[in-house]
Order: structure tokens, then C-alpha cells, then sequence
């Protein structure tokens, strides 16, 4: 599972501008490969929209082969478990769980944060489009007359078992 936070000044529901199950969101992170421990040099691009049949059964969002030791592993995501980044979790420096990938012979890690975000002012503004390539955003919310903001973005890989409720 990946999570996030931020601090959110006068902002809630950080989230991929589609919702957290975005179909054209743009995750980019490293893979580490499990058999030999190599780490990818670039991050590895994976959208819920782009699938690729299983040699047995079913699909998955990414193949890709370990350039050191040539073992294969997948990268399939898995919607319904995420949600946005609110601003009582960014208060309290609680992580949101925002996807869930099963890697099966890599290790995500590095989430690298780009563009493609959305939150609201407390005041209901929408902020459409936000580009956290640099790590922090700021604007100025003409409804609630404050300035709004977002910094310190911060994420994890953490291993979850999808068979409890609460991740």
C-alpha cells in the first residue's frame, strides 16, 4: 500500500485529480527486484487504465525484467482501497492510504510525487491540476481569504493484508 502526507495549510482530500482511483493517475516509483536486490535507476511508470495480459490468467499494469539478474516481476494495481489525504490527518501526521500494488518479484519504494493532484480549500475552493514535482504547492483562496498550501509531502510503501478492513 502506498501512503502519503503532506502539511495541508487551509486545505483537505489530497488526492489524484480523477479520486483516488483515478484511471489515468501516473504513479512513479523505483523497483527494487527481490532475487538479487538490484534498484531500478528511474522511477517506473504505473496507470490503472494501462493493462497487460498474464501469460496464465488475468492482467496486471506493468512487466518488467531486473536488468542485473533478468528475473521477470509484475506490478498490478488494485482500486477501492485508497482515500484522500484529509486535513485532520495531515494535523495529526497520519499517513492516508492512497493505492494498494501487488508486486510480485519487486519492491516498490521512492514514490516520486508529480503533477496531476487536486485538494479544496476549507472554505470549499477547488484546486484542480496541482504539480507536487517540487514537493509544495501555494495559491491564494479568494472565498476564505487565506492563503493555502502544501508541503513536507511525505510517502511509504508499507506491506498490508487485504483481507482486514482498515489499512
Amino acid at each position: 500500500m502506498l501512503y502519503i502526507t503532506a502539511e495541508l495549510e487551509n486545505l483537505t482530500n489530497l488526492q489524484p485529480k480523477g479520486g483516488v482511483d483515478d484511471p489515468n493517475f501516473a504513479y512513479y516509483f523505483k523497483l527494487k527486484c527481490e532475487n538479487c536486490g538490484e534498484v531500478t535507476d528511474k522511477e517506473t511508470c504505473v496507470i490503472l487504465s494501462e493493462t497487460l495480459p498474464l501469460a496464465k490468467k488475468g492482467t496486471t499494469n506493468l512487466v518488467q525484467k531486473c536488468k542485473f539478474c533478468k528475473r521477470e516481476g509484475t506490478v498490478t494495481m488494485i482500486p477501492g482501497r485508497g482515500s484522500p489525504l484529509t486535513h485532520d490527518y495531515s494535523e495529526t501526521g497520519k499517513h492516508a492510504p492512497l493505492m494498494v500494488f501487488d508486486c510480485r518479484g519487486f519492491e516498490p519504494m521512492d514514490f516520486a510525487f508529480s503533477s496531476g493532484w487536486k485538494a479544496e480549500s476549507l472554505e470549499g475552493t477547488k484546486f484542480d491540476d496541482i504539480n507536487l514535482d517540487g514537493g509544495e504547492f501555494a495559491e491564494y483562496d479568494e472565498k476564505g481569504e487565506c492563503g493555502v498550501m502544501i508541503s513536507n509531502v511525505r510517502s511509504m510503501f508499507k506491506v498490508v493484508d487485504l483481507s482486514k478492513k482498515n489499512l
